[in-house]
């Protein structure tokens, strides 16, 4: 049996078990370059056991709709942000955690200016941009020792509008 997975908006209150949601909505928390320039402050829980914060750039393939969701993963050794370099929404998939292993999947799709950071230890979908070009920044954990674990479901998945 086909479990289906509906898309839900990305909003701070519904993604906030599982990280944050990274935007400039409502008023800046202050202006700065000479009150041309509004700066939301803090947005992301960034987490590292150890090891440091690296920015790196990944370009995907776009993904499309209905997605079959196979696998997801987690990093128990830090955070992960994703900040798409352009204005494109993309598709985030999490999960809460059962024991060690993803259960009940949930879909949020972005909006035009929204970005995410995944808590340490969340589990989550792969990266899926829903068109090209797929490239982002990445602020996740740099150090030494293994950061990922993936689980491969049994049960099938299908992402749909």
């Amino acid at each position: 049996m086909t479990m289906r997975i509906r898309i839900q908006p990305l909003t701070a209150e519904a993604f906030m078990p599982y990280g944050d949601v990274l935007d400039a909505t409502g008023a800046p928390d202050k202006l700065i370059n000479q009150g041309r320039c509004g700066r939301y402050h803090d947005q992301a829980r960034l987490d590292f056991a150890d090891g440091r914060a690296g920015i790196s750039v990944f370009q995907s393939e776009a993904a499309h709709l209905p997605l079959r969701l196979e696998m997801m993963e987690r990093h128990p050794e830090g955070s992960q942000a994703f900040i798409p370099m352009s204005a494109d929404p993309f598709l985030v998939v999490v999960a809460d955690d059962a024991g060690g292993t993803p259960a009940n999947p949930k879909a949020f799709r972005t909006q035009p200016g929204q970005a995410i950071n995944l808590l340490r230890g969340t589990w989550h979908g792969v990266l899926t941009p829903l068109s090209e070009p797929g490239l982002f920044a990445v602020i996740d954990r740099i150090g030494a020792g293994p950061n990922l674990q993936e689980h491969w479901f049994e049960q099938d998945y299908l992402i749909e509008d």
